[in-house]
């Protein structure tokens, strides 16, 4: 389960009613000529109340104020002044003139000139400047940080409220409001407030977030919905080159590259907060990139950002974000320090870009306070807790925010509260929240247990056909100490039942000691990874594919028993060591795993048992997990991750048959690359010293599938590569579009461009060549083998498919020189 089912649970409810401004003006700007003017800049008549249209010309403007008039001004146009015949004006449309007969102003069409361009001087100087303003010019910092995260069903007509699945829950539509951004009605679904001291120390490079208070509404109790909040707004900084929202890495406008990224125009100065300051707007020199557009105003002497207002081009490619809108102001201390006060950013997510389509809004309004500066802090204040939760944070009283909030909540904010906690009562909502947390979660909720993972229920392999599977797991909620899971499946080709049963148990919660054990007996394709695991129910997607190329009967009887302990003394850095027991058989007749227990190869035995001892050591910085309990979720964003796993088989203990060492590392780091995409590189290193069978070698792990696995290789069969040591590495990228949007007739489509590298090279020692006696004859890439790889994704926003050819052994029996491997995934 993902941010993507959060919202997809969010999109379960519905807005029109309480307006509180008092002037409301949507519509659109028009040429004579009668086409949309982008990016004009839409005011009220004497003020500072502003906004711009997009790039299809519309606006929306409102205020608290009474005003009778709108000023649009453009480059390249006469300025217009718009009377307004009533305070609430939909659809309203302004012609404006064009200005190219006068000669004094300067026209700016398509793209502004890179030469003798005034905002591009500024821009320069910003640059030199950006490490002289905010808090990059102090070794140290504190201040006090306020929070607010809401979300919002928008776009909400009489029909929608007149349906009938929100029959008995009408009163909700006594909350809705109109977005003074975007002009469309919402009734806000969920809020979460957090108060923060935060410490920073630049010459270390570190920032810790000390969390105060946090309250929140609606669903308060479904660690998924916190950890999507948590990943969804991530902080950033503007004067960075690139900004990323939402796993896309967006080019900043006030980045180095941005010459050749945007349009930049000067195109306004004034007194903003008795600083002399420059107004410069900002526009995409290209469609269907990752950018903005905008504007700032930015002071004339120390050429910091004052304020700053920016939103993601209708033409980017993402998904499931129509809109993304971004507000910064900074106030100056002692003359010239610009700090950020306050940070707004509200996103509009749905289905599709139409202006018509309902959707959710998501937005978070963060406060700063109370800077405090050069005040030197422990760097023991700066450690990560590995798993502290102090209660009394989620428990604060009502005075307690009433005296501590930066800014009260307004009316509609404060019926939130009141009108979730009324809805969590009505059955029908009850009804539509549990089919949603099942199609996201995979689990049947009853009680304490939880049916499922219902994804698992079906599946088929040559071995077993038609397999049916029922599971479940013990859960009184997200953090819970200990957990029992297990499930029993039958297979109608082979007529067996199989079963899995486990269990963990956090003894310690500060360091995360956690004891687990269990039993599985299964059918298994065990050569589908390289790098071994100690998860007990752990079973690879190949080892029940219900399409697959070529037959595949080479899969094993599987009887495994675990029992581990693990700690994290350190965040992200985890001890486990275990002791295991398995038995080993053929679950075919077309395949064996027999071996020679002999030296003169007379004697052959079937079945391997075997007991081993293991330590596994793994790290992963920048990792961030949501809950406290047993089992964590990890926030979906980039980390490196390295392991290294050591196994000691025993021979003779438990009738154990061999003692053998093996040892693995593995290795992933991602690689963001600003406006080009994302790389991943993967190492995995192993070699087993010892003498050992077929059932217990690496096996170089192919993909006989149609879907694309990772860390498989897509064009070779299983067991075509068997290898007592191996060293493989992989490199993918995705573009995300970049060269794409290049081409004229594919940018619409929002295609994006895959491209990968896989190599394994590995051996196998004739000691191990001599006892095998499976009739499989070893084969190894000794020479090492290679394929490459092209997809396209974001197909229908959903699919992606890769097309893989095989680099070398081209004339290996039964070889695969090239692959078709499709895959499904919602991402942005």
């Amino acid at each position: 389960m993902n941010k993507y089912y959060v919202i997809l649970l969010f999109l379960i409810f519905g807005t029109l009613t309480n307006v509180l401004a008092q002037t409301k003006v949507s519509g659109m700007i028009l040429d004579d000529s009668n086409q949309p003017v982008p990016f004009a800049n839409v005011v009220f008549k004497d003020s500072n109340e502003g906004t711009m249209s997009n790039e299809d010309g519309r606006f929306y403007i409102e205020s608290e104020k009474g005003y009778d008039a709108i000023v649009i001004t453009s480059v390249g146009y006469s300025d217009k002044v718009a009377i307004l015949p009533k305070a609430i004006n939909y659809n309203f449309k302004v012609i404006v003139a064009s200005a190219e007969s006068l000669k004094e102003v300067t026209i700016f069409t398509g793209k502004t000139s890179k030469k003798n361009n005034p905002a591009l001087d500024i821009l320069r100087k910003i640059w030199e400047h950006k490490r002289k303003n905010g808090l990059s010019q102090f070794d140290y910092y504190q201040m006090e940080k306020y929070e607010k995260v809401e979300f919002d069903m928008n776009t909400i007509d009489s029909a929608f409220m007149k349906s009938k699945l929100f029959k008995g829950m009408e009163f909700v539509f006594n909350h809705m409001d109109t977005s003074r951004v975007t002009g469309k009605t919402y009734l806000p679904i969920f809020i979460n407030e957090s108060l923060y001291d935060v410490y920073g120390n630049n010459i270390a490079k570190k920032v810790k977030e000390k969390i105060k208070a946090n309250k929140n509404s609606g669903f308060s109790d479904n660690q998924q919905i916190l950890s999507f909040v948590k990943d969804l707004y991530s902080d950033y900084d503007i004067y960075n080159n690139h900004l990323t929202f939402f796993d896309k890495s967006f080019t900043s406008p006030l980045s180095k590259t941005g010459i050749d990224t945007y349009n930049y125009v000067l195109r306004d100065s004034a007194f903003v907060n008795k600083k002399w300051c420059y107004n410069i707007l900002f526009y995409p020199r290209r469609k269907n990139e990752l950018t903005f557009k905008g504007d700032f105003w930015v002071s004339d002497t120390t050429f910091a950002i004052k304020k700053i207002n920016m939103a993601v081009t209708k033409s980017a490619n993402i998904n499931w974000v129509k809109d993304i809108y971004i507000e910064q102001e900074f106030e100056v201390q002692n003359d010239s320090i610009f700090l950020l006060t306050r940070d707004y950013m509200m996103s509009d997510f749905a289905l599709n870009k139409k202006e018509e389509s309902k959707g959710m809004y998501g937005k978070r309004t963060t406060l700063y306070q109370n800077h405090k500066f050069n005040i030197e802090k422990p760097l023991s204040l700066y450690k990560d807790e590995v798993n502290y939760i102090d209660n009394e944070v989620y428990s604060r009283s009502e005075a307690y925010w009433d005296d501590n909030r930066f800014e009260n909540l307004n009316k509609d904010e404060r019926g939130i509260y009141k009108m979730l906690d009324t809805l969590q009562t009505v059955n029908k909502f009850k009804q539509l929240y549990n089919v949603v947390s099942i199609l996201g979660s995979g689990y049947i909720q009853s009680g304490h247990f939880d049916y499922g993972p219902i994804f698992s229920s079906f599946g088929y392999n040559t071995v077993e056909g038609v397999r049916l599977r029922l599971g479940g797991r013990t859960y009184f909620g997200p953090n819970d100490y200990w957990r029992l899971q297990g499930y029993t499946a039958y297979g109608f080709g082979d007529n067996k039942f199989k079963y899995g049963i486990s269990g963990k148990w956090m003894v310690d919660k500060k360091k995360r000691i956690i004891l687990s054990g269990g039993n599985r007996r299964d059918v298994e394709q065990i050569g589908a990874s390289l790098t071994s695991t100690n998860d007990v129910l752990g079973r690879s997607f190949a080892s029940s594919s219900l399409f697959s190329t070529g037959s595949n009967g080479k899969l094993t009887n599987i009887n495994l028993t675990n029992v581990a302990v693990e700690i994290e003394p350190i965040k992200n850095l985890t001890f486990q060591t275990g002791f295991s027991y398995r038995t080993l058989e053929s679950a075919s007749n077309t395949f064996s795993l027999d071996y020679y227990t002999d030296n003169t190869q007379t004697t052959t035995q079937s079945a391997v048992k075997q007991s081993e001892v293991s330590l596994q050591i793994q790290y992963t910085p920048n990792r961030k997990t949501i809950g406290y309990g047993v089992e964590r979720g990890n926030v979906d964003s980039p980390y490196s991750h390295f392991l290294v796993n050591y196994n000691h088989g025993f021979k003779g203990l438990l009738g154990s048959d061999f003692e053998y060492e093996k040892i693995q590392l593995y290795y992933k780091q991602p690689i963001i690359i600003g406006p080009l995409g994302r790389s991943n590189i993967i190492v995995e290193v192993g070699k087993t010293f010892g003498q050992i069978p077929l059932g217990l070698m690496n096996v170089i792990p192919g993909n006989q599938t149609y879907f694309t696995i990772e860390n498989t290789f897509s064009n070779l069969n299983f067991y075509e590569f068997v290898t007592d040591q191996y060293a493989t590495i992989q490199w993918n990228h995705n573009f995300g579009g970049r060269l794409f949007s290049r081409i004229p007739f594919m940018r619409k489509l929002n295609w994006r461009e895959i491209v990968g590298v896989k190599s394994v090279y590995g051996s196998i020692s004739d000691a191990n060549k001599a006892i095998n006696a499976s009739g499989l004859v070893y084969n190894a890439p000794e020479n090492g083998y290679w394929e490459y790889s092209a997809g396209i994704g974001n197909i229908f926003k959903v699919l992606r498919i890769d097309f893989a050819w095989r680099g070398n052994y081209l004339n290996a029996p039964e070889a695969q020189k090239f692959s078709v491997k499709g895959s499904f995934g919602f991402y942005f």
